[in-house]
């Protein structure tokens, strides 16, 4: 009976194989077996991408400001920030007062911001907005995510995808496809459990497992082969990863807050090589109807403190020049502020990329405020377009196999 090999090694993984020898793998080892690729092969130091979901609709306005334009203080009476107060990016465009680290990745040229990013007829519903986002399709069904296609295409053992979430959190949508990307919460995920009854037979059991990980095989392409090949990378990558989870220690200090864990754990899988391209995190929170001004003050504080903790330990570590951060939410709010102190759904907002590669600055014009649409920013650069050129330009990956033909943005610097 043929057998696919990606199906026979996930069965050897989950049934047959560590488990005859007494040990149970993580959960993302069984899932992941087939995409992660081995240390030291060939694309396991390519681009890689991190992107952070700001869920539940951010206030764009209140992120990148038109401080000069009257029509700002006017629509926000108790939300509206002091212009002495805010982060100037240029005469006219600045941050909010919070984003002090951002501001600085911006004037070091580490931080591009594309300004008036939406779709065509925007839907306000947070699900399918996001689904949108995540599929980079207009219309359903969304049974696929943008990351989750793209990782097909990347060239053979040079990528695979991670979602960095809660205990038992599926993958987001965006990172759905054929290749499966694991939900972790930590390095402990990682550890290799033995089932043994003593801590000699447990010791016994990870060097019989590891002595055949790393058995001598030859360059036939049998399934047998191609198991021990991929055993020997996967449990180099866990011992690797043991002495990383005891050792790491980040001479950037990170703020203490969720977003924050994720990111320097993200760090250290970039650290370790594990052979990823794509990382995924979300934050969340954003979904701001009511007091908005100390809450929104509060995410975009985290947010800032984290990407800058993030940017700065990836170049201490020197990995900033081969990392791109990608921001987004699923749509911005209302330009008028509600009767809560809040605001309500609205559409277009502004997108970030963090990086060395990136090409740093505003890219296209805020969004005018005297002409809006049912009270919505209108956009001017459809979302897709950067996914485009992420895909083409960073990834690697032919874009209009994955988002249909959209132009590039000149957001990357040219290598």
């Amino acid at each position: 009976m043929f057998l696919h090999r990606r199906s026979f090694l996930k069965s050897t993984f989950a049934g047959t194989g560590l488990v005859a020898y007494g040990l149970s793998s993580p959960q993302f080892l069984t899932r992941a077996a087939a995409a992660t690729p081995l240390l030291d092969a060939k694309g396991s130091r390519d681009t890689i991408l991190v992107v952070v979901q700001l869920t539940g609709g951010n206030d764009g306005l209140n992120t990148v400001i038109p401080f000069n334009d009257p029509l700002y203080a006017a629509s926000r009476p108790t939300l509206k920030q002091k212009p002495s107060d805010i982060k100037k990016l240029n005469k006219d465009i600045g941050l909010h007062p919070v984003l002090q680290g951002l501001a600085e990745l911006f004037n070091e040229q580490a931080l591009t911001i594309v300004q008036g990013v939406g779709y065509p007829n925007p839907n306000q519903s947070h699900f399918t907005s996001m689904d949108i986002w995540h599929s980079a399709r207009l219309d359903g069904p969304y049974s696929d995510g943008w990351l989750g296609r793209s990782l097909g295409h990347f060239k053979q053992g040079s990528g695979s995808g991670y979602h960095l979430g809660n205990q038992g959190e599926a993958s987001p949508l965006a990172l759905t496809g054929s290749i499966k990307c694991p939900t972790i919460t930590s390095l402990a995920d990682m550890e290799l459990r033995a089932s043994g009854h003593t801590n000699l037979d447990r010791k016994h059991q990870r060097e019989i497992i590891e002595k055949s990980g790393q058995a001598s095989v030859t360059e036939s392409s049998s399934l047998l082969d191609y198991v021990q090949r991929t055993s020997a990378g996967t449990f180099s990558t866990v011992k690797k990863l043991r002495e990383i989870a005891k050792n790491y220690d980040s001479k950037v200090p990170y703020p203490a807050n969720r977003l924050a864990e994720r990111l320097k754990l993200a760090a250290q899988l970039i650290d370790v090589e594990i052979g990823a391209r794509i990382f995924y995190v979300e934050q969340d929170g954003y979904d701001t109807h009511a007091d908005q001004a100390g809450n929104h003050s509060r995410l975009l504080t985290e947010l800032s403190s984290a990407l800058t903790a993030f940017y700065r330990d990836l170049k201490a570590r020197g990995h900033a020049k081969r990392v791109v951060i990608l921001t987004f939410s699923e749509f911005g709010r209302r330009v008028k502020e509600n009767g809560s102190q809040g605001t309500d759904h609205g559409a277009a907002a502004p997108v970030f990329l963090l990086g060395e590669s990136v090409n740093g600055g505003l890219v296209g014009a805020h969004p005018r405020l005297d002409k809006l649409d049912d009270g919505n920013l209108i956009h001017h650069t459809d979302f897709r377009s950067i996914y485009s050129t992420i895909l083409d330009q960073w990834l690697g990956v032919p874009s209009n196999k994955i988002v249909g033909q959209f132009q590039n943005l000149q957001l990357l610097k040219k290598t």
